[in-house]
């Protein structure tokens, strides 16, 4: 067996070593503060919080040990399908299956050459570009148009429309389309070249309705990105392993996903009633029996905020359209013997969209609050270490499994210090004024043409 499997073996065991002394590191402090804790809980409400985040930590530990073996189990599934492939049903290269890629725009002038280009390298031999300009005001039609006439083996169709937002841009596309497959992919995205000739093998299971891809950071340049890159590697990428072994993931990201356009067809297309369109299409294809699976060899590379404002506006606006999604399905939340294992990824979403912050935020004030009144500063410290051991070791483990640069595992630590208290706090407000009906824009990000 190949070292580099040797390697994510003993990442795995490493992972459950540090699960477990995170686990030992809790009772130890439970016992060396017996006292306290005696004076602590002679108080009702202080009580009631003590109880409420040991059940939080708890659910924590949970989720991080089921996201890692469940995300393991499909890293091995997947070797195994990489060895046994014999080659697509459709034995001719000029038999594979049309694909069209769909490139909604607006305003990506500065990035929409450079996308345009990487996927005119892409090694599939049947395939089509669809640009759908949804009306911009800069130069993205005339750029767009400056590659298509260089385009001499892959067709490129640019078309134009009044603005009517990116659900319409991508419905668009969805009519235009030639494929059996389509590609749906951001104007600021770049795609690697086995993109296509890993996912389309996914389709033979008739099942299947849809492929996520793996979203990472192209603009790694200063904290704030290689913070994010460390987040989409384990935030996002283990939980999209995880949930595909059960062929359930509950978000196919919109810098990549591909679909059958007859399933597209047969759920309507995207909706324009949320302000996270990808999301609400995938609700929309799980609630239809449909399974969506994930393949992380095929990697889309992204421009993530460089500053922290741009960075906030978009998680808030994140937040509120996953609620939105959400909400439109809440009658499964409570119907678990019909609705099956959807019922638990709409419950996971609410835990991750509304419970996980508002109890990070709550735990810090609490500590932060019997550290003071109480002279319990120790809590604080090993309320913060406890999630801090959390953080590195699932950033160790993914970063093995993602194959990435190890430099990834020490922002963990800053990950946990700032960046995640910063996000929870936008998560918390949009969270509210999502509840409240507040009205917001879509909000969209100025790109900086790192792409």
């Amino acid at each position: 067996m190949a070292l580099k499997h040797w390697v994510r073996y003993a990442s795995t065991a490493f992972v459950f070593v540090g699960l477990m002394g995170l686990l030992t590191l809790s009772y130890r402090t439970v016992r060396e503060n017996e006292g306290s804790f005696s004076a602590l809980l002679e108080n009702y409400v202080l009580a009631g919080v003590s109880f409420y985040l040991l059940f939080f930590l708890v659910l924590l530990v949970l989720r991080y040990a089921v996201f890692i073996i469940y995300s393991f189990l499909d890293h091995l599934e997947n070797l195994h399908k990489q060895r046994n492939y014999k080659g697509p049903r459709y034995r001719e290269e000029n038999s594979l299956p049309m694909v069209s890629v769909v490139v909604p725009v607006f305003n990506e002038g500065m990035v929409i050459q450079p996308a345009l280009r990487a996927l005119l390298e892409l090694d599939y031999p049947n395939y089509e570009i669809i640009v759908v300009d949804d009306g911009s005001t800069d130069d993205t039609y005339d750029k767009s148009m400056a590659v298509a006439r260089t385009s001499k083996l892959i067709p490129i169709r640019v078309v134009t429309k009044r603005n009517g937002g990116k659900a319409e841009a991508l419905n668009t596309g969805m009519t235009l389309a030639r494929g059996e497959f389509i590609l749906n992919m951001d104007g600021d995205t770049k795609l690697t070249r086995n993109t296509l000739r890993v996912c389309i093998p996914h389709f033979e299971n008739p099942s299947i309705g849809a492929v996520a891809g793996n979203v990472k950071v192209l603009n790694r340049e200063n904290i704030w990105t290689n913070i994010q890159s460390l987040e989409y590697v384990e935030g996002l990428a283990m939980a999209r392993k995880a949930q595909s072994f059960i062929r359930s993931v509950n978000i196919i990201p919109g810098p990549i996903g591909i679909f059958r356009k007859s399933v597209l067809k047969q759920v309507g297309g995207y909706d324009h009633d949320t302000f996270a369109e990808d999301c609400d299409l995938t609700l929309k294809l799980l609630m239809q029996g449909w399974h969506i699976a994930y393949e992380p060899r095929a990697v889309a590379w992204v421009e993530t905020p460089s500053h922290l404002l741009d960075l906030i506006k978009q998680r808030y606006r994140w937040t509120r359209g996953i609620l939105q999604a959400t909400a439109k399905h809440r009658a499964v939340l409570w119907t678990p013997r019909k609705s099956g294992i959807n019922c638990y990824i709409l419950w996971y979403m609410l835990f991750e969209g509304i419970l996980w912050p508002f109890s990070t935020l709550l735990g810090n004030v609490f500590f932060i609050y019997v550290s003071l009144t109480m002279g319990m500063a120790t809590l604080l410290f090993f309320w913060w270490l406890q999630l801090a051991v959390l953080d590195v070791v699932a950033a160790a483990y993914c970063v093995i499994i993602e194959e990435e640069d190890p430099a990834l595992i020490f922002y963990a630590i800053m990950f946990r210090l700032f960046y995640i208290n910063i996000t929870d706090v936008s998560k918390v407000f949009a969270s509210i004024e999502e509840w409240r009906g507040k009205s917001m824009t879509w909000g969209k990000l100025d790109r900086e043409g790192k792409l």
